[in-house]
């Protein structure tokens, strides 16, 4: 069975495996980190947490339309979990715990409507509830991006950083945008990583980091 798997592997085209890898490492990052900052944990968590979920599911196989990894969907609902425990005088370290014991749970749960053939009614929900559902999402995450343009004293980001910060994420956003429509050859979010980064490095750019 496992040469099998070797040699039906080695049979494929591993630049496009190794490019596909890359791309969607890469671009896990940051919104791993965007999607752990929403739900109110320590944005670790959000980079084990794709860590775990993409090599279980490398592991175990995955399914066409199955998210396997960071979603805004799910960070938003647990938001309100975290903001209850630490309501409660909890310390974020206990919170993150009650979340991977809830998540625990929600699997199950799934996994139990897996087998009782639940899936099928999720027709019935109407299609304006999932719109307004998912542009609710997009709101959510927008302001609680708003919170990375203040500072630790509380003020917030003015004059030439707040012009750098914006340039960075204007650079990203059009390299993103315009790559595909010059080649295709190369995946444009690995690119806009690659190129933010070393930017960010080579001009010695002071910005936050996820450690």
């Amino acid at each position: 069975m496992l040469f099998t798997l070797i040699n039906k592997y080695a049979s494929a085209n591993p630049k496009n495996d190794i490019l596909s890898g890359l791309t969607v490492a890469l671009a896990l990052v940051p919104e791993a980190v965007a999607f752990a900052i929403i739900a109110g944990v320590n944005p670790l968590v959000g980079l084990y947490a794709a860590f775990t979920i993409g090599l279980v599911t490398s592991i175990a196989g995955g399914r066409p339309g199955m998210i396997s990894g960071a979603t805004g969907a799910i960070a938003v609902v647990v938001a309100p979990l975290i903001a209850l425990v630490l309501e409660q005088g909890a310390t974020l370290a206990q919170a993150t715990e009650y979340l991977f014991a809830a998540v625990i749970l929600a699997g199950f749960l799934q996994i139990l409507f897996g087998v009782l053939k639940l899936g099928k009614f999720i027709r019935l929900v109407p299609h304006p509830v999932f719109l307004g559902f998912v542009n609710g999402i997009a709101l959510v995450i927008f302001a609680g991006q708003i919170k990375q343009f203040e500072l630790k004293d509380g003020t917030w980001i003015t004059g030439e950083p707040l012009m750098i910060m914006l340039a960075i994420a204007a650079a990203t956003m059009a390299v993103i945008h315009f790559l595909p429509k010059i080649t295709k050859t190369v995946p444009a979010i690995l690119v806009a990583v690659i190129a933010g980064t070393l930017a960010v490095i080579t001009l010695g750019i002071e910005t936050r980091t996820v450690g």
